[in-house]
């Protein structure tokens, strides 16, 4: 969980704000008014950076028109609701001082990761990973799933006198891998069940072993070539070093501030179940 909230303040981190020059407009520039409360271009910037990503692909015009059409819809129906800050709803309340409060999160977060990422810290973080790296084998198989032993061992038998694996697992097989002549591609430990590994780890390469069973019935496995692993190249893992560097300094950061602050948590009996008691916003 600690992770997950991490990285929610993460991905708010992006490309700063870049303050424009000799511009005729700025975020205070009013592009509507709805009963006297302006909308401005920085509602505007600020509500278009959490769409989704489809919706930021659109045209800058219709983007533009379609979201300051939004918030005078918005700003319409809040005005419906409660004219101030002092008549909204409890749960409005709530919710601007989370909003506030994941804002600034989200700025200090971009501050506390802005120069953290640079080619020799991301060299230095691979070579430790890459230090602790250990070669495991690989295996390149094929197999025909059949549901009973004695269907197995018959094709077995064709195998033994020259059939063709392939063909039969075509003609044969139960899953999937069928329509490849059961080519299952390159696996490496702990991607298939137990049995079928056992099975491999120990057969030389060209072999047919089986009939073999699992919780999806019988194999007959071919294995077709072995190799050992190599380590990943820096550019493939290039992006989640540079996240691991970003994660630890936040982390820092957070340390450092829960050691100059005065933090308490209350015993209070709360029952889990009153998170979903949304009853209670009700004022």
């Amino acid at each position: 969980m600690r992770s997950l909230l991490l990285a929610g303040l993460l991905a708010g981190v992006g490309v700063s704000a870049v303050v424009a020059q000799d511009k005729p407009y700025d975020a205070g520039t009013v592009l509507a008014t709805v009963n006297g409360s302006e909308i401005t271009l920085g509602h505007v910037i600020a509500l278009s950076g959490r769409l989704p990503e489809q919706y930021r692909q659109l045209p800058d015009d219709v983007l533009l028109s379609g979201l300051v059409d939004q918030l005078v819809d918005q700003e319409l129906l809040a005005e419906a609701e409660s004219t101030s800050p002092e008549t909204d709803p409890l749960e409005v309340k709530l919710h601007v001082a989370n909003e506030r409060r994941g804002a600034l999160a989200g700025l200090a977060a971009e501050a506390a990761v802005i120069d953290v990422v640079d080619d020799a810290k991301v060299q230095a973080a691979y070579d430790k990973e890459m230090a602790a790296f250990a070669p495991q084998p690989e295996f390149s198989a094929a197999h025909i799933l059949v549901d009973s032993e004695e269907k197995a061992t018959a094709l077995k038998a064709e195998i033994d006198g020259g059939a063709d694996f392939a063909e039969l697992a075509t003609a044969n097989s139960s899953d999937g891998s069928a329509a490849s002549g059961g080519d299952l591609g390159w696996f490496g430990p702990g991607q298939m069940v137990p049995e079928f590994e056992t099975a491999v780890s120990g057969m030389e390469v060209g072999s047919v072993a089986g009939p073999v069973k699992t919780q999806f019935g019988w194999h007959l496995i071919k294995l077709n070539d072995k190799r050992e692993s190599a380590a990943p190249a820096l550019d493939t893992v290039r992006p989640q070093l540079e996240d691991q560097l970003r994660q630890e300094a936040l982390q820092a950061r957070i340390a450092e501030l829960k050691a100059g602050a005065t933090i308490e948590r209350p015993e209070t009996g709360l029952p889990p179940a009153a998170i979903r008691e949304t009853d209670l916003l009700t004022n």
